[in-house]
């Protein structure tokens, strides 16, 4: 009977060790799912922390690009301002110019002719 009951006792080893076996594969396996559901959760949180991010970027850059423009566009209208200013003067000076020149064009032309009555 000794050896019967060694080899009940090697039988009840072994299923007890096929249990603990499959307790151990079924506690690797939920392990296992809970970490990839941990990380998929993770992953999402991450994801839409970086689509804030890249939202946040493009709004600053389009803020940063419209006040860019409007920038360059009162330059550009300043610059034009001062360039027809300096072509009003320009035209102001050649205007006097040629009113000084036909002016002492005149008076030259005068004086002769009052020279000329003297005589």
């Amino acid at each position: 009977m000794s050896d019967e009951t060694e080899t009940d006792l090697d039988e009840a080893e072994d299923i007890r060790d096929a249990e603990a076996e499959a307790k151990t594969r079924a506690d690797n396996r939920a392990e296992r799912a809970e970490r990839a559901e941990r990380m998929a959760r993770e992953g999402a949180q991450a994801m839409a922390e970086h689509h804030a991010s890249i939202k946040a970027i493009d709004e600053r850059t389009l803020k940063l690009r419209s006040l860019r423009l409007a920038k360059e566009a009162a330059e550009a209208e300043t610059k034009a301002a001062e360039v027809q200013a300096k072509v009003a003067e320009k035209e102001a000076k050649a205007a006097a110019k040629i009113a000084s020149k036909s002016a002492k064009g005149a008076a030259k032309k005068v004086a002769p002719k009052k020279a000329a009555a003297k005589d």
